[in-house]
């Protein structure tokens, strides 16, 4: 029986979507059931409803920062701004319009920060690091997967780690594979191997499989070509 998944899921229904008729997980399939996906749907429902009233405060906060704010405050309200953007990227529906709304937020924080920077060299060098790199972060977490990993309760298991990998699209793995240092895809890339070949002996299609195992191979190759000998 087909099941009924939403078109934008949250992290709960995205991960039970992964698991669906996926032998990447188990075999024989696991059961994914009308009862387990409406639970997922409902939680989901509840964490975006949280998301946005608690939003709706930091909105408020940063309308009402003064201009002479104390450092702490700023700071504060800033990373709660950056910890709710990437939140809005796993969340269910469409939430592009709440993201914009904080990233407009965090450009008033930042003039703060700026504006208390002066003519610091030091100082402003170190903003102009962070804008980059929260840059690249937003980037990174535009992807359901990278967010889905980095969540503190991620629903991704260790166990589940190279399957959600190699079932995910390719611009996911790509950008998945930031999250990993070299010693981490090596031992990645043995498990893919490992979890394929036994899949291809019970008659499994393994071509996409083989594909994303191979990025990771390639964003391995980029750290120390030498690490891939053997592999």
């Amino acid at each position: 029986m087909d099941l009924a998944f939403t078109p934008k899921p949250g992290r709960r229904e995205r991960h039970l979507r992964r698991q669906y008729k996926n032998p990447l997980f188990t075999w024989p399939l696991q059961e994914v059931t009308p009862e387990k996906l409406l639970a997922a749907q409902q939680a989901d429902y509840e964490e975006l409803q949280s998301f946005h009233g608690r939003l709706h405060e930091l909105v408020t906060q940063a309308a009402q920062l003064p201009a002479q704010a104390d450092t702490k405050t700023v700071l504060q309200l800033k990373e709660a701004l950056e910890a709710h953007y990437e939140q809005a990227c796993g969340l269910a529906e469409d939430q592009t319009a709440a993201k914009a709304a904080i990233e407009r937020l965090i450009e008033v924080v930042m003039k703060v920060m700026w504006r208390a920077a002066g003519d610091d060299p030091l100082a402003r060098q170190e903003l102009s690091d962070e804008e980059r790199a929260r840059a690249h972060h937003f980037q990174l977490i535009e992807h359901p997967l990278v967010v889905d990993l980095l969540h503190p309760e991620s629903l991704i298991l260790p166990a589940e780690l190279i399957p959600t990998l190699l079932s995910a699209s390719d611009a996911e793995v790509r950008a998945a594979c930031e999250l990993f240092n070299a010693e981490e895809l090596a031992l990645l890339i043995e498990q893919g191997r490992e979890q394929l070949a036994q899949l291809e002996r019970s008659g499994q299609s393994i071509d996409t499989a083989e594909q994303r195992l191979e990025v990771l191979c390639e964003r391995l190759e980029q750290f120390a070509p030498n690490t891939l000998l053997g592999i």
